[in-house]
């Protein structure tokens, strides 16, 4: 007789265990808004709610404010997915964009975070990549520019080069004046000083070969057309802007992170290139 009581006991108690575990879902899932077939539970909503609350500095939103909107989120959705919207290709485009960033924040942002830099990192960074002042003879070539336009672009400077700069009837800053393209050429060509991310990079690498003050290259061609330059100046790390410099190399730090991530998907994907297709 002891074991079928015991078996009614267990049976009572899984009961009453199966009937307060019911409740507590019930209770999760409290519904407090219903938009056709979509629900808004308390629990959904209450976790909007603090998240909106990070937004305001001075005055909170009301909850049947932010139920309000919510509401009328869901509203527009289920009328965007009745007009297909949901099945566009620009709208899918903008959808994966928002995707491929969701990504990369939830698999870089930790390492991102962890990117610290020393005073004897930013240091060292700088001696590589300092802030320079240049000056420089420059025709402009639209980048979609066609052959023959980029061809009388080099012509020109080639002229210039040859018949003006070696001459050495005028200073630099004279045939810049005279012949340059540009806004800098009232300047003589002069454009101040820059950092590594505001210049071209084939126009930055170029002035930091050349060395030393005074030093003028030959032609380079960037992005924007064909370049003399004239290295006038290097700042020295006494006088840079220091959280500047910090902000460089974490730039270049945090993009070391994305390119390899980038690198490991490529690796374990399929992916093939007819570059043939895309020649300059």
């Amino acid at each position: 007789m002891k074991k079928p009581q015991l078996t009614w006991v267990l049976t009572g108690i899984f009961a009453v265990c199966a009937a307060a575990q019911s409740i507590r879902l019930a209770l999760a899932a409290t519904e407090l808004a219903r938009i056709n077939t979509t629900v808004i539970t308390l629990e959904d909503f209450n976790k909007k709610y603090r998240e909106n609350l990070k937004f305001y500095q001075f005055r909170a939103p009301t909850k049947k404010g932010v139920l309000d909107d919510l509401i009328k989120r869901e509203l527009g959705i289920q009328e965007a997915r009745k007009a297909g919207l949901d099945k566009d290709p620009e709208i899918i485009d903008r959808m994966n964009t928002v995707l491929y960033h969701a990504l990369l924040d939830r698999k870089l942002s930790k390492e991102f975070e962890g990117i610290h830099i020393s005073d004897d990192e930013a240091k060292s960074f700088y001696s590589k990549n300092p802030e320079i002042r240049t000056s420089h003879i420059f025709v402009a070539v639209r980048p979609d520019g066609t052959a023959e336009e980029k061809k009388k672009a080099m012509e020109k400077i080639k002229e210039i080069q040859d018949t003006q700069l070696k001459g050495g009837k005028m200073s630099f800053a004279e045939v810049a004046q005279r012949f340059s393209e540009g806004v800098a050429a009232p300047m003589g060509g002069d454009i101040d000083y820059q950092t590594k991310d505001k210049l071209d990079p084939t126009y930055y690498e170029t002035a930091i070969r050349l060395g030393s003050p005074g030093k003028v290259s030959s032609i380079v061609q960037s992005q924007f057309g064909y370049h003399i330059i004239k290295l006038t100046a290097l700042r020295p790390w006494e006088e840079a802007d220091k959280a500047q410099v910090k902000r460089l190399l974490f730039e270049e730090k945090r993009s070391q992170i994305f390119e390899r991530y980038m690198g490991q998907l490529r690796t374990n994907s399929k992916v093939s290139v007819k570059n043939e297709l895309i020649r300059d």
